[in-house]
């Protein structure tokens, strides 16, 4: 066998022998996801005794479920992978940027769409403008909302990291 042939073997059997049901960073980051929107669902029913079910998929809120996501996928990796290597790097660099994002951009445009939703209320009748639907107002988060998802997301990996190592201590 040469060598093209035996690195396509070898590469046919790693990626047969992986299942994306046992890559640890992607479940990591949905169960992390889940647990995030799951809260705010719930959160939504207790404040006001009724069901919203766009709390499932909707953005903004705490804690930040975006942030949950890129910090279980980052320190995921971190502890799969090891926290000097590439991988963790690019993980840990598009965390700090949806984070960041998530406080600055987004969350100013939330409160603009709050204030024009404001100002297009308060219009005459006769204004064109009058009839139009509001602007999505819940877009981006607070810093505490922002914290909360990375500890979210940090504390679902760390288990998830221990469930692998007691799994295979077995």
């Amino acid at each position: 066998m040469d060598d093209g042939t035996a690195t396509s073997a070898s590469l046919a059997n790693a990626s047969t022998s992986s299942s994306i049901l046992s890559n640890y960073p992607l479940i990591s980051a949905i169960v992390a996801f889940a647990i995030a929107q799951s809260t705010k669902f719930f959160t939504s029913w207790y404040k006001e005794r009724r069901w919203d079910f766009k709390q499932l998929v909707g953005s903004g809120g705490m804690p930040s479920s975006h942030s949950a996501t890129v910090t279980a996928l980052a320190a995921s990796i971190g502890f799969q992978e090891g926290f000097g290597g590439p991988l963790f790097a690019i993980a840990l660099i598009l965390a700090s940027i949806v984070m960041y994002d998530a406080t600055g951009v987004r969350l100013q445009a939330g409160r603009q769409a709050e204030l024009l939703n404001q100002i297009v209320y308060e219009l005459p009748a006769e204004h064109p403008l009058a009839e139009s639907r509001p602007l999505h107002e819940l877009l981006g988060h607070t810093p505490p909302q922002v914290i909360a998802g990375g500890l979210l997301g940090l504390v679902t990996a760390a288990i998830g990291h221990l469930i692998i190592m007691a799994s295979t201590q077995s």
